[in-house]
């Protein structure tokens, strides 16, 4: 099968990811179980791929690094790529993101995490294991903003996954490092582009982290993601990144800045065949901030558990929440979305390359005409003629 092939057969089957190594299976995540799902790829034509996907200077690049980030459009499916290498050759882990950007009910977010949003100024982390689409609720808080406020967005992202539409506020998506060279680099210049909303993918270094914090603490509305089990682990993940000596005057920052963090794991509901998502919220009360200053992270858990009436979620309340739901949003199936690169195709072996065929010079057309040919078949010659005659 070739390229665009993998990404349908994925599509069809409801898949979130797709796995592919030099001389393995191909494989599938659907409701996140690992499936074979087609024969292995050569190496050679895995190479052939990368190469065109990347282009000469990004693959270089690949070469020497080994991995590689990017999101393009195929067969009509908007997806993430990494590619990067293996003992076997050349290997490609493929995310299938929804075909659109869905505001919390149409994500089966509880409304609530509307609150998060509605602030002006601070904080808001959401957390959770890798693949528990962390990318499409920060995608849905972003747009409830985009539908109530006119505000100025600037999102930092590496790839960039969702393509945003301004509708009463103006997004303006940035790709690292297409765009700026690190996330450090271009939190400094969006601080200096008048945003109102600062959207960062993912906090992974300390550095990062520390001008998250500054963004937030100078009146700004910051949405970030970071991996993480629960709201507590989080916090402490911030934190525990910086040296001991300053950790009291982190702490104290996370706590004045803090909205609230939304850690979240997804779950498959056999009732209705469909995976939604199941959220732990944790929201800046005066009990969450002081239990944040004095590092008793420990004690977070507790914070939540009491906090039901200020509008946090422990996981058990949450899955109340859930089973109790009646109405559930189906992903819609996706648009004939036209690809941004042409993928190659696998040759057949021995097979020589499809050589593009040259327009007609100016000058005589030639028509092939038989001597056993009826009139039909001449009338037919005659009205190519008139079409191709200037």
């Amino acid at each position: 099968m070739s390229f665009r092939n993998w990404i349908h057969t994925a599509r069809q089957l409801g898949a979130s990811d797709l796995h592919v190594e030099a001389g393995t299976p191909l494989v599938a995540r659907v409701r996140g179980e690992l499936l074979p799902v087609g024969e292995a790829a050569s190496g050679p034509y895995l190479a052939q791929l990368g190469q065109e996907l990347l282009g000469a200077a990004a693959w270089a690049a690949f070469k020497a690094r080994g991995s590689a980030d990017l999101s393009i459009v195929v067969a009509g499916t908007r997806c993430r790529i990494n590619l990067y290498k293996t003992i076997r050759g050349l290997a490609i882990a493929i995310r299938l993101l929804a075909p659109a950007v869905g505001d919390l009910r149409a994500c089966n977010l509880h409304p609530d995490l509307r609150k998060l949003v509605s602030a002006t100024t601070g904080l808001v982390i959401v957390s959770g294991p890798t693949g528990c689409g962390k990318s499409t609720t920060l995608a849905a808080l972003l747009e409830e903003v985009n539908a109530s406020r006119a505000l100025n967005i600037i999102t930092l992202e590496s790839p960039l996954e969702y393509v945003f539409s301004n509708r009463r506020s103006f997004i303006r998506q940035r790709e690292i490092p297409t765009h700026s060279p690190s996330f450090e680099q271009a939190i400094v210049d969006a601080l200096r582009e008048n945003p109102d909303v600062l959207v960062i993918s993912e906090m992974r270094t300390p550095d990062v982290m520390r001008l998250t914090l500054n963004a937030a603490e100078t009146g700004h509305l910051v949405l970030a993601t970071m991996h993480s089990a629960n709201c507590a682990e989080a916090l402490s993940r911030i934190c525990m990144a910086f040296p001991a000596e300053i950790q009291n005057n982190i702490r104290a920052q996370l706590a004045d800045s803090l909205v609230g963090v939304v850690c979240q794991r997804l779950d498959y509901l056999d009732s209705v065949q469909l995976r939604v998502p199941r959220c732990e919220v944790l929201l800046a009360s005066t009990g969450a901030k002081g239990t944040i200053r004095s590092g008793q992270f420990g004690q977070i858990t507790n914070v939540i558990q009491s906090g039901g009436e200020d509008g946090m979620w422990t996981f058990d309340r949450y899955q109340r929440w859930i089973e109790q739901q009646r109405e559930w949003t189906r992903p819609p199936p996706p648009a004939a979305v036209p690809d941004e690169r042409e993928i190659p195709k696998p040759a057949a072996r021995g097979a020589p390359a499809p050589q593009p065929q040259a327009e007609p010079a100016d000058g005589p057309i030639e028509i092939p005409v038989e001597e056993d040919m009826d009139l039909a078949e001449l009338a037919e010659l005659a009205r190519r003629v008139e079409q191709r005659t200037p």
